[in-house]
Formats: structure tokens, C-alpha cells, sequence
């Protein structure tokens, strides 16, 4: 699989053009975690408003258990989404998350870029193993994720 991988010249190069390394920023777009943020603000005051009504006197509390948990999880993921970076280094690329995900150069058989509207993300592949996807939330990390997708895709 090792034939699938740039070159070491090839590597080097995209080091180089990406410039000063590391490069940094936000694995989300700030508009995604205001809309995140708002999106949840809505759906508690959704939950609210029914638990106070009379329809909530009728909801079992296993139900409203279940919902505050889900609710509870939501929040959770909206602020990992908040505080998350992604960085590219000498070394390979990390995001902070749930749990901290990182590739090193070395391991990567070849990227996918996805330009979603939402997100931008880079998939890469490993030797073995499930892909690792990361995110990036500022200008500078979409090029960067552009220009790497070129350099490491998939070679016949």
C-alpha cells in the first residue's frame, strides 16, 4: 500500500506551500455553532413550555428521563462542537473532539476532501483501521485540506 503514498519530495513540497506550519483554527464554522446553540435554546424552550403545560402531566417519567438525557447529550456535542480545533503540523494532523483524533504523515494511504456547505472535512484513509475524518472551520484549514487532497489522493 505504500505505492498509494506521495513521494517524500512530493510530501516536503506540500509542506512547504502549506506555509508556516503548525496551522490552526476551529473545526466548525462560527455560523454552524450559532445555529447549533440556537437550535438547542429552541428545543428546551420547546421542552419547557410542554413540561409546564398539561401535556406534561401526562408524559411518563421514563419518557422525560429519556428526553433529558438525549437533550442533556445534545448539549454536550454542541459545546465540543464550540471549542473544537483542528491543527496540521510537521508531524500529521489533530482535532480536538469527543476524544482527541490524530493521523500522523506517515499512516496515511490517501485523502477524500469533501466541501460540504455546512463543513469542510478530509477524510483520511490508514493503512488499516476505520478512516478519520476531520473538520475545518476556518479559510486557511479548507485550503490547506484542499491542497493536501491533491498531493495525497488515490493513486492507481
Amino acid at each position: 500500500m505504500s505505492h498509494l503514498r506521495p513521494s517524500t519530495e512530493e510530501h516536503t513540497q506540500l509542506l512547504h506551500e502549506l506555509g508556516p506550519l503548525p496551522i490552526r483554527g476551529t473545526a466548525w464554522p462560527g455560523w454552524i455553532k450559532i445555529l447549533a446553540w440556537v437550535v438547542l435554546a429552541f428545543i428546551g424552550g420547546q421542552i419547557v413550555r410542554i413540561a409546564a403545560g398539561p401535556l406534561g402531566q401526562n408524559i411518563s417519567s421514563m419518557v422525560t428521563g429519556s428526553i433529558i438525557v438525549c437533550f442533556i447529550g445534545l448539549l454536550v456535542l454542541a459545546r465540543y462542537m464550540h471549542v473544537s480545533q483542528t491543527s496540521i503540523t510537521e508531524t500529521g494532523i489533530q482535532q480536538s473532539w469527543l476524544s482527541r483524533r490524530e493521523v500522523a504523515w506517515e499512516d496515511i494511504q490517501f485523502v477524500k476532501f469533501i466541501p460540504l456547505f455546512a463543513s469542510k472535512k478530509l477524510i483520511c484513509f490508514l493503512g488499516r483501521g476505520r478512516p478519520v475524518v476531520f473538520q475545518a472551520g476556518t479559510k486557511e484549514l479548507q485550503i490547506a485540506f484542499a491542497r493536501i487532497s491533491l498531493v495525497y489522493r488515490r493513486r492507481k
